[in-house]
């Protein structure tokens, strides 16, 4: 029988996590509290499917299996029936993730993970609202999640070696490199790039650079494949600049102080990407 993974939360992260999962062969239900966020998660991953047969590197037959297996719910209960493991893919905000996880452990059996896709969060924080925080897991993932090889496997203070074993087993089958690493503010990767993203952001506020020169810096000097606010609109303003206050929050550091541009840009609405404009502007076609 196909091992189901239930993914709550369908916005990029939440639906990049699904769409690895169900080309990994497993059965994958995407989740969301309101039915057009799940039906656009679901629309991005056919889109994304549908280019690989574009160009070949997908057969049809082979995207109609996945498709069969891809499933969206707003009922959370219903969707998590069944599920070796629920990835909680949401806003990075406790408050929010706790009520998650509350719920979460009362609807799944023991056996089931339950892992966050949180960044920058505690893991041994989320697990203390639960009873069962042996079976609670970090999976930080990153975006694109289809795309980008790394998954930060995050162990909090009571999380089994059973719980974490098996998340780096599903991991791999998802097609992932994970590493284990120790549940500090940030884990490995955001302890660095949410410095680098505060940085950029105060030295174009202060006028020292511009996005574009900072970003071609960065690739040509630092042979990095994109520069730092290309990665902040692909990943999204909202969520890097929530990133880095979660981590001016939990280490009181002032170097994790967010900038305010951040802070205009949130009101501003440019996010990025996804509204197409933040650092640079897209085309909406």
């Amino acid at each position: 029988m196909t091992q189901k993974i239930t993914v709550i939360g369908a916005g990029t992260m939440g639906s990049g996590i699904a769409q690895v999962a169900v080309e990994a062969g497993f059965q994958v239900s995407l989740v969301d509290t309101d039915r057009s966020f799940v039906d656009r998660g679901l629309a991005n991953i056919r889109k994304f499917l549908g280019k690989k047969v574009e160009k070949g590197k997908l057969a049809q037959t082979a995207l109609d299996d996945m498709l069969s297996r891809l499933t969206g719910a707003t009922d959370t209960a219903a969707a998590v029936a069944g599920a070796a493991m629920v990835v909680e893919a949401v806003f990075e905000k406790f408050e929010l993730k706790k009520e998650i996880f509350q719920k979460l452990d009362a609807l799944c059996p023991p056996e089931v993970i339950l892992a966050s896709n949180t960044s920058t969060l505690s893991i041994s924080s989320i697990a203390a609202v639960t009873k069962t925080p042996g079976r609670v897991i970090g999976t930080h993932y990153f975006s694109p999640v289809p795309a980008m090889r790394l998954v930060e496997v995050i162990r909090g203070k009571e999380t089994t070696d059973a719980t974490a074993e098996r998340t780096v087993e599903l991991c791999r089958k998802f097609g992932k490199t994970p590493i284990v690493v120790k549940d500090i503010p940030g884990f490995i990767v955001n302890r660095f790039l949410c410095l680098i993203y505060n940085e950029a952001a105060d030295m174009i506020a202060r006028g020292d650079s511009t996005a574009q020169d900072i970003d071609q810096a960065m690739k040509l000097g630092c042979n990095w494949p994109m520069g730092i606010t290309e990665i902040i609109d692909l990943a999204g303003v909202d969520v890097c600049a929530n990133a880095i206050e979660a981590m001016y929050q939990m280490t009181g550091e002032e170097r994790y102080k967010p900038s305010p541009l951040f802070a205009k840009m949130l009101a501003d609405k440019k996010l990025g990407r996804k509204t197409g404009e933040g650092f640079y502007k897209y085309d909406s076609k």
